[in-house]
């Protein structure tokens, strides 16, 4: 008996956790169902709480060096403590509200290069190592932001890659430590004055902040440099204008305004957060809506929009670094143990 217990404490003959997810596809401010199951070990356990949390891969800079680590932005509980007998068999549902800031991680059915995304259930259990289980979940764009990327790929833009970066952009409402970055060489009729545009979505219920990061191409006697615009949508506009037209609008404006901007103070090179501002241009413009930002479990239009093909609510805000969220082959597979 005393061995027994000895090998419960190292998580031999423990209960198991098997999460299933409905679909695995969401979008910001939908959710995610599904039911987390439980079969007892060879002996009771005292399950002290059952968690669900998002989780993700972060680039986080450190003096003059950038590594990855492994956050856990949002998390819920799904249980409070109760006992589990030997072999009991348990399956407890949950819906997950995914915040309107959650990183894009598929388009069209395609990963994008960078972008990790998964489902971590935690038990813990009294007096003994906790287990875990990790699901892969794929957020695709609302149709604000899909209209945006299609337009970049209608002008010509190439797909570079993605990442998320933690930190904060000054000037915008931000309830998630970090933002995403998607990585774009310029397309032909930009490439005399730009190499790249970093593209971020700041996402909230009642609209997108758009920041633009253009790689402005230095000349035969100037350096280059980093210039940026930040653009105000609404939600309901996804099919009311030509979106090719706008962002082009956008590229033109925001590369234009560098000598301006260098004597605000804007545009420096070494990047936006969390230093430097930006103007607030853009088409259309929504601000007098009276609601702050962040997460709402009303639906609002962004809802309504997201909700006609997937489903519901929006959510809390958690943010730390995980040491242990991968099992398995999980960190091999989607590349979290990747520098």
């Amino acid at each position: 008996m005393v061995f027994k217990k000895m090998l419960s404490a190292f998580g031999v003959g423990g209960p198991t956790v098997d999460t299933v997810l409905a679909n695995p596809n969401t979008r910001p401010g939908l959710a995610l169902d599904g039911r987390v199951n439980l079969v007892g070990g060879e002996a009771p356990a005292a399950i002290e709480q059952i968690a669900v949390g998002l989780v993700t891969r972060v680039e986080i800079e450190s003096g003059d060096s950038e590594y990855a680590g492994i956050m856990e932005f949002h998390r819920m509980p799904v249980s409070g403590a109760f006992e589990l007998a030997p072999k009991q068999q348990l399956s407890i549902p949950f819906q997950l509200p995914v915040p309107w800031e959650t990183p894009i991680t598929d388009v069209y059915g395609q990963r994008l290069h960078g972008m990790t995304m998964g489902l971590r259930t935690e038990v813990a259990v009294a007096r003994a190592v906790d287990k875990s289980d990790l699901d892969q979940v794929a957020v695709h764009p609302l149709p604000v932001q899909e209209r945006i990327l299609e337009a970049f790929a209608r002008l010509g833009f190439r797909f570079k890659g993605a990442d998320l970066e933690r930190g904060h952009i000054r000037g915008v409402h931000q309830t998630l430590p970090f933002y995403q970055e998607i990585e774009y060489f310029a397309a032909p009729q930009y490439a005399q004055v730009i190499n790249e545009v970093e593209l971020t979505f700041v996402t909230s219920q009642q609209g997108i902040d758009v920041i633009l990061e253009c790689d402005k191409r230095g000349g035969f006697l100037s350096a280059g440099h980093d210039v940026f615009g930040r653009y105000t949508v609404s939600h309901a506009d996804a099919d009311r204008v030509d979106w090719a037209q706008v962002v082009d609008g956008w590229l033109q404006e925001t590369t234009s305004r560098y000598g301006g901007l260098r004597a605000q103070g804007f545009g420096a090179p070494q990047g936006y957060p969390p230093q430097h501002g930006y103007p607030t241009h853009g088409y259309p413009m929504q601000h007098g809506h009276g609601h702050g930002h962040g997460h709402s479990r009303g639906p609002g239009m962004g809802g309504i929009v997201a909700g006609a093909a997937l489903g519901a609510v929006g959510g809390m805000v958690a943010g730390e670094m995980i040491e242990d969220a991968v099992e398995g082959d999980f960190a091999e597979d989607w590349g979290f143990g990747e520098e």
